[in-house]
């Protein structure tokens, strides 16, 4: 069985790396072609454009950027889409909303296909190192044909039920994210503005029962002022827009989030969207930048 893989941004190049490193039978696309050299050196078919992987794959796997990137691949609402899903099994990967997901989902099925929802949760070291954690929705059959082809890239996979409880299970996790990292920012600004050792604050914390991978992961890149991507603000930022809109639509509270909301959108504006999450801790330090002036 031949697997197709679009979309090798940040998440999704080592993604397809380690499906190619472990024998999966790969073709893969990406907009931006030397994107695709990596994985042309491991042992990957390289496509010339999205309709070639869905001709020569039996699972095609999406991990794009937002609900836009994913219809353009699809051809959807254009004669097109029929001819790449349907007899296949169409497995989406990216983060939309749950409204787009199950469109989609009903689109796929009545046009001959089958469709599972399998967002993760996890950065770009995560996806290198396999640590992944997957959640499926979609029907049964196709769940269990997917789950194990996912084996390289997750430590743990979930099973959420019809889509689009999968995406729905990824914001409520992204939601708990977002404001972990936020917090985080916002105790170390507080530490290191009250002049305290900035080393020693994250040695505390860190044995202490607030201690997380996360907080591994983040801490030291804010002790170093690293910014490099492993999650991108402006992705965050999307999430954000996306779990809040689905609060509204069901008239639920997310206080927290909308803090969240307000400071991610203030550190793309500042210009530091490419950066990693933890680029949040710029906008903080503005705001406190702002009451020194005023």
């Amino acid at each position: 069985m031949k697997v197709g893989f679009i979309g090798l941004g940040v998440m999704g190049q080592p993604m397809a790396l380690r499906l190619a490193r472990a024998g999966t039978p790969l073709v893969v696309w990406n907009r931006t072609a030397a994107r695709t050299a990596p994985l042309r050196s491991a042992g990957a078919e390289v496509a010339a454009d999205p309709a070639e992987v869905f001709a020569r794959a039996d699972v095609v796997i999406l991990m794009l950027a937002d609900d836009v990137a994913t219809d353009s691949v699809l051809g959807r609402a254009t004669p097109a889409f029929t001819a790449r899903v349907a007899g296949r099994v169409l497995v989406h990967m990216g983060t939309t909303s749950p409204d787009h997901s199950r469109g989609l989902a009903a689109e796929v099925r009545a046009a001959g296909g089958r469709y599972v929802e399998a967002p993760v949760s996890g950065s770009r070291v995560p996806a290198e190192n396999g640590q992944l954690v997957a959640m499926l929705a979609g029907d049964d059959t196709a769940v269990d044909l997917v789950r194990p082809l996912l084996a390289p890239l997750c430590r743990e996979t979930f099973l959420c039920g019809p889509a689009p409880n999968a995406l729905l299970m990824k914001l409520s996790v992204n939601l708990f994210l977002i404001t972990l990292v936020t917090g985080l920012s916002e105790a170390y600004h507080f530490a290191e503005q009250h002049g305290l050792d900035r080393r020693l604050f994250l040695d505390v914390l860190d044995a202490g029962p607030m201690a997380s991978g996360v907080s591994r992961m983040k801490a030291p890149k804010l002790h170093a002022r690293d910014f490099e991507v492993q999650a991108a603000a402006q992705d965050v930022l999307k999430n954000n827009r996306l779990i809040a809109e689905a609060a509204r639509k069901t008239g639920i509270a997310s206080p927290l989030l909308d803090v969240c909301h307000a400071l991610f959108e203030e550190t793309v504006t500042l210009g530091y969207g490419d950066e990693d999450m933890v680029a949040v801790l710029r906008a903080i330090e503005s705001r406190t930048a702002d009451g020194v002036r005023g």
